[in-house]
């Protein structure tokens, strides 16, 4: 295999397992948009709280038990939001739902700096970083790694979906809310799951990352590069935010790497946004997004 095959396929590889880690940010906000149809702006604070906790209960009690911890936060938090802050809002606009998120990114964001200050820290994994060599092809470690759990992670979460009552329950409420509650399906109880569910895709996140760019205020920024994968993939298609996230990955990889040299870098931080406006000029409801029928 020639230089430049072997540089091409050591760039759209890690793009891919680095966009599988994309998706994982993304899958956060297609699950509350399809349970309520409104956008969780809160989505990377929760991201944040939830690295931040896993890295605040580590030194005493260890990573398994650390993420097991910050799994029974971000459940407590779920609940607290569909009680006090959701449930009063049923039957309100998307737009006023949309604006109570705004204020529960903020608290969250407040929250996180009173419970563990505002200093960055690190979030160390027991993962070899020697590359490995497959076929004169070198890939990291940490990514194949990060890259097999968010995989797992969607596995898990489309079982869930596909075998389970409130699973079936919160795609119902999705399709037709109306409908649903006329057969039984309680609102505040899919609220409440399908937080608990954004809130444990937030701890792989926080963690997929936080080992990677380490835990930080900034980390909240993750959520930018997610709006362009609810564009492409669709923002109420789990399939979808892990095609967009892929597609999304790999384009920043192979841009930077073979036009970057040519521009002066900064490639990768404009694939994304580009492919998003090339997605709504030609199928505004993304790849694997459902197209809304108007009837009149």
């Amino acid at each position: 295999m020639s230089g430049d095959l072997i540089y091409g396929a050591e760039l759209a590889i890690t793009g891919v397992l680095i966009g599988v880690m994309y998706s994982m940010v993304a899958l956060g906000f297609v699950l509350i948009y399809k349970a309520s149809a409104v956008f969780n702006f809160a989505q990377g604070a929760m991201t944040l709280f939830a690295a931040l906790t896993v890295v605040g209960l580590r030194p005493a009690l260890g990573l398994p038990l650390a993420i097991a911890g910050a799994l029974v936060a971000m459940a407590v938090l779920a609940v607290a939001v569909e009680r006090f802050v959701l449930r009063p809002l049923i039957g309100r606009s998307p737009l006023t739902v949309f604006m109570a998120t705004v204020g529960v990114a903020y608290a969250l964001e407040g929250l996180a700096q009173l419970v563990w200050g505002n200093q960055p820290r690190g979030l160390k994994l027991d993962i070899p970083q020697a590359p490995i060599e497959l076929g004169g092809v070198y890939l990291s470690p940490p990514d194949l790694i990060g890259a097999a759990v968010a995989a797992v992670s969607v596995m898990l979460l489309v079982l869930f979906f596909r075998r389970t009552r409130i699973g079936l329950g919160l795609r119902a409420l999705a399709d037709d809310p109306v409908a649903a509650q006329a057969m039984g399906v309680r609102v505040d109880r899919i609220w409440a799951v399908a937080w608990t569910l954004a809130g444990a895709i937030s701890i792989v996140a926080g963690v997929l990352w936080g080992s990677r760019i380490g835990v930080h205020f900034g980390m909240t920024q993750i959520t930018l590069k997610a709006l362009p994968i609810l564009i492409i993939g669709g923002i109420e298609s789990i399939p979808g935010a892990i095609l967009a996230g892929i597609l999304v990955g790999a384009g920043e990889a192979l841009g930077e790497g073979f036009l970057g040299p040519f521009v002066g870098g900064g490639v990768q931080e404009i694939v994304a946004y580009l492919g998003a406006l090339l997605i709504l000029s030609f199928r505004p409801q993304g790849l694997l997004g459902e197209r809304t029928i108007d009837r009149i």
